[in-house]
C-alpha cells in the first residue's frame, strides 16, 4: 500500500454510537471492517464474551484492523472474504445469529491514494479498480473490450450520466488508436467528451466521476454484493438484532432504503431511521468523505 494513504476516518461514527447500544456479550459483524474505525468504536463496549466478525476483500485492511483491534477483550474474527457471502462465513465460524450488523459501503480513504487500485484521476495511475485482486476484470479490460453500446449502458446505470452515450463514443474512438490504460488517459477522453477542462469550479464535481464510479461499481460488483448481504441479514439478526447500512450514493441508497420498506411490510424489521442520517457541518468540515454519506438503520422484529 502506497505509504501515503493517510489514516481512514470512520464515516458517521459518533451518530451509529448515539443509535446502537451493545450489551458486553454481543455478536457484531462488520462487513466493510476497513482499518477497523467502526468496530473498534463498537468493541470498547464489549467484553470477553462478545465478538466481532470483520469481513474485508482487502488483505492489506485486514492486517491493519487486526492492529488497531488487538487491545480489545473481545474476540475479534479476521476474514478476507466478501460480506455477499455473510451467510456461510459466519456458519463456518460456527457463528448462528448476530445482535449487529453493520456496512460501510464507502472507499476506504487509503484505496484512493494506493496507486495499484488504479481509482483515482487526480494522480496517474493503471485502470484497475479492483478493491479485491483476486477479481479477472479490470476497468482497463471493460473499456476496452466493451462494445460501444453495453459500454454505455453501463455508464447510465452505474453513473447515472446522461452523457453516457458520447462518453462511450469518445472512448472506442480514442481505443482505436491505442487502448487506454491509466486513469489519467481515461479521464481526459470523458472531458473531450463532455467539452469540460478537468478542474472546474471548486462546487464542481469532474466530468469523470461518474465514469469512474460506473466502472468501479461493475469491477467490484458492489450492487449484487450490496443486494447479497441485505438478503442474507434477515436469517441473521437475534430478535432486536439491528442492521445499518452507510451508503455514499443514491444507487446503493435506494437498494438499502426499498430492501427495509419490503422487510418492514412483511414484518421482519422495523425501520428505526425513517430518513437517513447525515453528517453535520462539523463532520464533513473534518471528514469530506462523510459529505454525501446516509446511513440507514433497522431492527429485527
Amino acid at each position: 500500500m502506497n505509504s501515503s494513504a493517510g489514516e481512514h476516518i470512520p464515516v458517521l461514527a459518533k451518530k451509529l454510537a448515539e443509535q446502537i447500544s451493545l450489551p458486553p456479550d454481543a455478536v457484531m459483524v462488520d462487513a466493510t471492517l476497513g482499518h477497523g474505525g467502526h468496530s473498534l468504536l463498537f468493541g470498547e463496549t464489549l467484553g470477553p464474551e462478545g465478538v466481532i466478525v470483520g469481513l474485508d476483500v482487502d488483505k492489506n485492511c485486514i492486517q491493519r484492523a487486526q492492529l488497531r483491534l488487538k487491545e480489545l477483550a473481545c474476540k475479534v474474527v479476521p476474514l478476507h472474504a466478501n460480506f455477499s457471502q455473510i451467510g456461510q462465513l459466519l456458519h463456518k465460524n460456527d457463528v448462528d445469529r448476530v445482535d449487529f450488523i453493520l456496512a460501510d459501503l464507502g472507499l476506504c480513504s487509503a484505496h484512493l491514494d494506493d496507486i495499484g487500485m488504479g481509482l483515482s484521476f487526480q494522480t496517474n495511475m493503471p485502470l484497475d479498480m479492483r478493491i479485491d485482486k483476486r477479481l479477472k476484470t479490470t476497468a482497463a479490460d471493460m473499456v476496452n473490450r466493451l462494445d460501444e453500446k453495453s459500454l454505455a449502458d453501463l455508464i447510465y446505470r452505474f453513473g447515472e450520466d446522461r452523457a453516457s452515450r458520447r462518453i462511450a463514443r469518445f472512448i472506442v474512438q480514442q481505443r482505436q488508436g491505442r487502448p487506454i490504460v491509466t486513469t489519467a488517459q481515461l479521464a481526459a477522453v470523458v472531458c473531450r467528451a463532455l467539452g469540460r477542462p478537468g478542474l472546474g469550479r471548486r462546487n464542481r464535481i469532474h466530468p469523470a466521476t461518474r465514469t469512474f464510479q460506473a466502472l468501479r461499481i461493475a469491477v467490484n460488483k458492489e450492487l449484487e454484493n450490496l443486494e447479497a448481504l441485505l438478503v442474507s441479514a434477515p436469517p441473521l439478526l437475534n430478535k432486536n438484532g439491528r442492521i445499518a447500512i452507510i451508503s455514499f450514493h443514491s444507487l446503493e441508497d435506494r437498494l438499502v432504503k426499498n430492501d427495509f420498506k419490503r422487510n418492514e411490510k412483511q414484518g421482519i424489521y422495523s425501520i428505526v431511521t425513517k430518513k437517513p442520517i447525515t453528517a453535520t457541518q462539523q463532520e464533513i468540515a473534518a471528514n469530506r468523505r462523510a459529505r454525501s454519506a446516509k446511513l440507514r438503520i433497522a431492527r429485527k422484529i
